[in-house]
């Protein structure tokens, strides 16, 4: 990937902290860490644990580590307990704590796991991401980095600028890094991911692409910033890591009328693939992309692809079938060559043996004027096992009793019976993860 830095020598490659690198100072940084890596006798097949989110250090690091050869964890917790978790189960060789610039040795004498040996047989460089870890343990899964990275080698040079929003050790955040370093693009790191930053840098730094989530955006409209900065250099939005109401998405057309939407699809498991929505205002998107294979089994979407993972360090396999189909908890709906995800299998809710997905609920709430956010979840009833709740926040100074009884008003003319909540709680935040992806109870 560096040597395509010699075509972009002039160019900013990284925003950070305020300051502008090109890529020649990137490239020689890049340098300076393999001479470190020499000094601090970091062998070859070695994992190495990169501790701390996005800067210009963390991805000259990455850049040097992958060079060298090395099995890399990307690392963004501050959670002493999730860091340790992490070296235990990756097999970690050596530590750099971006946040304290040191490098630490960890005397790891554990045997070294088949896909481990497997990279440093071959001379491969690798990558291990965890999971979220939301619905248990989270899951250490190994990529080949070698044949990660070839996907983005050789594409044609973007002179545009990025804000990398997604976090350093997740899939859609290195799908932004990769793209950008092999195209010339240019990436503004933010400080904090906060709508008032985000807005800020759109201002400052002319920047053209956003990627985030659908829950980020709707904080944007709901904290009004988007009102006291120039983002007229904004062309495209991308948005995926969770599923779209598509009244949410009628509200952010409204918003940013001149900004073109794209939603984005991948997991950690098989890498993003390349989409095409079917339109700014439409939640269908084709999946068009020739390193990608897909179908749909029972309404559930099945991936596979050439930079899938080789596999989970610590988790069976039973997600992904004997032929290499990864099965992604996706539930989807066909229309012509364009699917929509239409929620996760782990969400249904099951009312009397009808399946509900939380996010058909919450597209309808969203289109009703008094509410500017909400969560769906199922909880535990006697009579149906289980029945529909939605934390609701409403305008500020609407009152209560009226709104309750119109959103159910509203929701038995839109809804079928059994899908219409139960109970309407209403709240002052909604609940999301870290990640800004919505937190169901």
């Amino acid at each position: 990937m560096r040597r395509q830095f010699q075509n972009y020598t002039d160019r900013i490659a990284i925003v950070s902290e305020g300051k502008k690198y090109d890529f020649q100072t990137l490239n020689q940084e890049v340098l300076d860490k393999l001479d470190r890596i020499s000094r601090y006798n970091i062998a070859k097949g070695e994992t190495v644990l990169l501790l701390g989110d996005y800067s210009f250090e963390a991805i000259s690091w990455l850049i040097a580590l992958y060079e060298n050869k090395n099995i890399v964890v990307p690392v963004t917790t501050s959670v002493q307990t999730e860091i340790d978790e992490r070296i235990e189960e990756a097999h970690v060789d050596v530590i750099v704590d971006l946040r304290q610039d040191k490098v630490i040795r960890t005397n790891n004498t554990r045997e070294k796991h088949d896909f481990i040996r497997n990279l440093q047989t071959n001379n491969n460089s690798g990558l291990v991401i965890f999971s979220s870890g939301s619905t248990g343990r989270p899951k250490a899964m190994v990529h080949n980095m070698d044949q990660l990275i070839s996907v983005y080698l050789n594409k044609r040079p973007r002179k545009v600028t990025f804000l990398v929003f997604l976090m350093f050790d997740h899939i859609g955040g290195l799908n932004t890094l990769f793209n950008c370093l092999s195209t010339g693009a240019t990436i503004v790191i933010p400080a904090k991911r906060e709508p008032e930053e985000i807005c800020r840098l759109i201002e400052d730094f002319k920047i053209n692409i956003l990627p985030t989530s659908p829950t980020f955006l709707n904080l944007m409209l709901m904290s009004g910033c988007i009102n006291n900065y120039d983002l007229s250099s904004l062309r495209m939005i991308t948005y995926g890591t969770e599923a779209m109401p598509e009244s949410l998405l009628i509200r952010l057309k409204v918003a940013f009328k001149r900004v073109k939407f794209l939603q984005t699809f991948g997991t950690s498991e098989t890498g993003i693939i390349k989409t095409t929505s079917q339109s700014s205002s439409s939640t269908f998107i084709k999946l068009e992309d020739p390193d990608q294979e897909h179908k749909i089994v029972n309404g559930e979407l099945w991936l596979r692809s050439k930079t899938q993972i080789m596999g989970y360090m610590n988790h069976s396999m039973e997600n992904f079938t004997k032929d290499g189909w990864f099965k992604t908890g996706d539930i989807v709906e066909k229309e012509g060559d364009y699917i929509r995800i239409k929620g996760r299998l782990k969400e249904v809710i099951n009312v009397g043996g009808e399946k509900v997905l939380p996010i058909e609920i919450e597209g309808t709430l969203l289109s009703h004027p008094d509410v500017i956010d909400c969560t769906v979840y199922g909880e535990e009833n006697l009579i149906t096992g289980q029945t529909v709740v939605a934390n609701v926040r409403i305008l500020e100074g609407s009152d209560k009793k009226d709104v309750r009884k119109k959103l159910r008003a509203y929701c038995k003319t839109k809804l079928e019976p059994y899908k219409v909540p139960t109970k309407f709680n209403f709240v002052s935040n909604t609940d999301y993860t870290e990640r800004f992806k919505k937190s169901r109870p």
